[in-house]
């Protein structure tokens, strides 16, 4: 099943990139690229997804089916 969710992207004064979805609170993380960022948020957005059905939590209405 697939989801769309909005990604919130921001350069760092480092360089860096910061992803983080903000209808899934605390779930952020960082890239050297752009590119690399995106691929980082993928991957955190499926860990706190299952982090949120193993503990049996609802997920947030925020999160949209595409």
């Amino acid at each position: 099943m697939r989801r769309s969710v909005n990604v919130r992207l921001v350069p760092e004064e480092d360089g860096r990139w910061m992803a983080e979805v903000p209808a899934l609170p605390g779930c952020v993380t960082w890239g050297n690229t752009k590119e690399q960022a995106i691929e980082r948020i993928r991957e955190a957005i499926e860990l706190y997804l299952e982090v949120l059905t193993e503990e049996g939590k609802p997920i947030p209405e925020d999160y949209s089916l595409c």
